[in-house]
């Protein structure tokens, strides 16, 4: 039996998707769907069961969960880089994957967990997964909650044996609930169909023009078999990035966008919030030697190839990956 936590969120949903291609189904879901439309991520997917996220974690604890596990990919997490409940962020992000990998290890079951390129904080120790844990500095307290788990899991020296993934800017089908922390692949597209044009954030460095600023935008897709890699190959573990090593700016992304739609490219530059202007990464890139070097060798897509994808074949139809 495989457990995707946050089996319902964004990443987690791609990830049932993909194992349900691979003709994998004896799934269990855990999650917290509350009131909002994160369950249509689910319809048309197969798995055995779901759980709440509270109800699963006290199984973990009480060791009395009623499957025999092989493996557990703890996606499940506070993924708001805006959210400044830090005690929140502690219990969601740091606890909650303690007990995960504490009974993954006790039971020989296969872990990965997702880590985050926020990380990093403001890149100027660089982007490399191998990067001395000590060194780096969260620029907000959701990346800091992520750091807190990869240190902890390396002075406990479980890092041999766990595999911890660093997500860059990760965009794709399923996102559409995720509010202010879509992707903005998604909200670009809308403000297209709304207005015609885009906002991007102005820049407040002389060395990155307006829209120049870089990212590593990676494809739901293609994170996904990166993810899904290492299900395969279980003596492969540590800390690895997941992103395609290539930095596009802004403007790229959304040019890119306009041509998906057949549109004129509109782009207006607006004012960074204040409280943004502090702690806005200008460069991030994905170093993805350790991830070579592990065996992965699978190309990923382009920036244009991804957004025509995520735009004909599911924001102009309206469509989940799983229907």
């Amino acid at each position: 039996m495989i457990v995707v936590t946050g089996g319902a969120g964004f990443i987690g949903s791609a990830i049932v998707w993909e194992l349900n291609q691979r003709g994998e189904e004896e799934i269990i879901i855990v999650d917290e769907l509350r009131s909002g439309e994160k369950w249509k991520n689910l319809n048309g997917l197969k798995f055995i069961d779901i759980y709440h996220k509270h109800e699963f974690i006290d199984l973990i604890i009480e060791d009395a969960i009623p499957y025999e596990i092989e493996s557990i990919i703890h996606m499940g997490a506070c993924s708001s880089t805006t959210e400044n409940d830090a005690d929140y962020l502690l219990q969601n992000n740091y606890n909650y994957s303690q007990d995960l990998a504490k009974y993954a290890l006790t039971h020989k079951v296969r872990f990965i967990y997702a880590s985050s390129a926020a990380t990093y904080g403001d890149g100027s120790k660089g982007y490399d997964d191998d990067s001395k844990l000590i060194d780096l500095r969260p620029l907000n307290m959701y990346g800091y909650s992520k750091h807190l788990f990869d240190s902890w899991l390396h002075r406990m020296g479980m890092n041999e044996e766990i595999v911890g993934l660093k997500f860059f800017n990760v965009y794709g089908p399923n996102e559409y609930h995720k509010g202010d922390m879509r992707s903005v692949v998604h909200k670009a597209f809308e403000q297209i169909k709304e207005t015609g044009s885009v906002n991007l954030f102005k820049s407040y460095k002389a060395e990155y023009k307006d829209g120049e600023q870089l990212r590593d935008f990676i494809y739901i897709k293609d994170a996904v078999n990166m993810i899904l890699y290492f299900l395969e190959n279980k003596t492969k573990n540590g800390l690895f990035n997941i992103g395609t090593g290539q930095a596009r700016s802004w403007n790229d992304l959304v040019n890119s966008i306009f041509k998906a739609v057949d549109k004129d490219t509109n782009i207006n530059y607006i004012e960074m919030p204040a409280e943004l202007q502090g702690k806005y990464q200008y460069f991030t890139q994905a170093n993805l030697k350790k991830m070579k070097d592990a065996g992965y060798d699978k190309p990923t897509m382009t920036l244009e190839e991804g957004i025509k994808d995520y735009i004909e074949n599911y924001l102009e139809k309206d469509k989940y990956l799983g229907y």
